[in-house]
């Protein structure tokens, strides 16, 4: 049983310049370690204005990483990984109850 998701993969040319995936690739981990500056930053903002400004700019950050992701998706440089739903719905009871503890 094959357990992955994915497309049929756009194949690139190989060798020794960069094509679309590696930018792609490189772009995505930016977004990355943006994201988490700006969730850093919005955590530290000294107002709420400023917390405002950083929150959308994060918001954008997001969306944008979302697109770029579900692009490398479309074209089969990403794969996801099926599982068994017994797994999801064990994961989602332990989550629960570590959130309920913390709100206990």
């Amino acid at each position: 049983m094959n357990n992955e998701i994915s497309n049929p993969k756009k194949e690139m040319p190989k060798g020794m310049g960069l094509n679309e995936k590696d930018y792609l690739n490189s772009l995505l981990g930016c977004l990355k370690e943006m994201a988490r500056n700006y969730t850093i930053a919005m955590e530290e903002a000294s107002n709420e204005k400023l917390y405002e400004v950083y929150k959308n700019i994060f918001l954008n950050i997001i969306s944008l990483q979302r697109e770029v992701f579900e692009f490398m998706f479309r074209n089969g440089w990403y794969k996801l990984e099926k599982t068994e739903e017994q797994k999801i719905n064990n994961k989602f009871q332990t989550l629960s109850l570590e959130y309920q503890d913390l709100n206990a």
